[in-house]
């Protein structure tokens, strides 16, 4: 079976936050922290995997575990494995901030994790404390990069494009000289205190590269669930991504909902509209009653996101609240 929106597209791809906590104060996330949920009301591994076998049952095959920090939540590793192992299950990646993989690279690996993508906005220790908050974990996060493609696991760099790293591009970029990683470089998005943080396109991201690497040519052979156009050069072993978010949207072609940490379905970043799923689910809800809520959340997904016109954004939240 395959779900469709009003706007024909197909719905293949969901992103699970499974926690709103993070070990990492970034500066266009949560400098000073949040209020975290409280924990009751955030959605037991259970409740969860019981949302995730309706989402299939609707021929969503693709799954994003995010946070957060979902490495911070204990009993992760379990959770990833009883998803990975569900039937209809295609694929199941995690996104971290990289500093707790080294503790998990072996287990994702024998799990066979689909692949893992770690933020890195800028390979200048000094400016990564900054940006992050933190001290003494820059090496660590390099080194676990090393890590993962010794376990083969497969492996992409997000790399926020932040005016103030502008020129961490090609050194970032060139992380996938002798590694077969993938470095995506995203546009920042206007999402909680995203809205004031200052950005370049991602068309000047490009012609960066394209300056440094003119041989640098769309490589359609590659491809993931997002929206990232992916790039080959004879000088990489690795591949270059670029997602447009704002300056181009890629809204025609979306394939995506999210679950957030509360348990709150999800079909655009923009709007605060969503199905409360823990609220069925607490409330003795069953799969039927779950699998209408799947229909009318897909049903009633907009047709495009509202970043050109901010005044029609109702999502107050941050992105760590959301699901990153």
């Amino acid at each position: 079976m395959k779900i469709k929106d009003s706007y024909n597209r197909t719905i293949t791809y969901m992103r699970i936050s499974i926690t709103d906590h993070c070990n990492f104060h970034c500066q266009y996330c949560m400098p000073e922290g949040i209020q975290w949920a409280p924990s009751e009301t955030i959605l037991t591994y259970d409740e969860i995997l019981t949302i995730c076998k309706v989402a299939v049952s609707k021929g969503i095959q693709d799954f994003k575990v995010t946070g957060g920090e979902p490495l911070l939540r204990p009993g992760c590793m379990d959770f990833l494995r009883q998803l990975k192992k569900m039937e209809g299950v295609r694929s199941v990646t995690l996104t971290t901030n990289g500093l707790l993989l080294n503790q998990f690279a072996k287990e994702l690996a024998n799990m066979q994790i689909d692949s893992v993508n770690i933020s890195v906005d800028t390979l200048k220790e000094e400016q990564f404390n900054k940006l992050t908050g933190t001290t003494g974990n820059f090496s660590k996060i390099l080194s676990t990069i090393d890590l993962l493609e010794e376990c083969q696991i497969k492996t992409k760099l997000n790399v926020v494009l932040l005016k103030e790293t502008k020129d961490q591009i090609i050194p970032l970029a060139s992380m996938a000289k002798d590694r077969n990683i993938a470095v995506k470089f995203i546009e920042i998005m206007p999402v909680g205190l995203g809205r004031k943080t200052e950005g370049i396109s991602a068309k000047e991201a490009l012609g960066i590269l394209q300056h440094t690497w003119p041989d640098l040519h769309v490589a359609k052979e590659v491809k993931g669930n997002g929206p990232a156009i992916y790039y080959k050069t004879s000088k990489l072993k690795g591949t270059i991504g670029i997602i447009h978010a704002v300056s181009n949207p890629f809204c025609e072609d979306c394939n995506r909902i999210r679950l957030t940490s509360q348990g709150i379905l999800k079909s655009c970043l923009c709007y605060e509209a969503g199905m409360n799923l823990r609220e069925l689910l607490r409330g003795g809800a069953g799969e039927p009653e779950l699998s209408k809520a799947f229909d009318r959340a897909i049903t009633e997904k907009p047709e495009a996101h509202c970043f050109s016109n901010l005044e029609n954004m109702t999502e107050h939240k941050g992105m760590s609240e959301i699901g990153g």
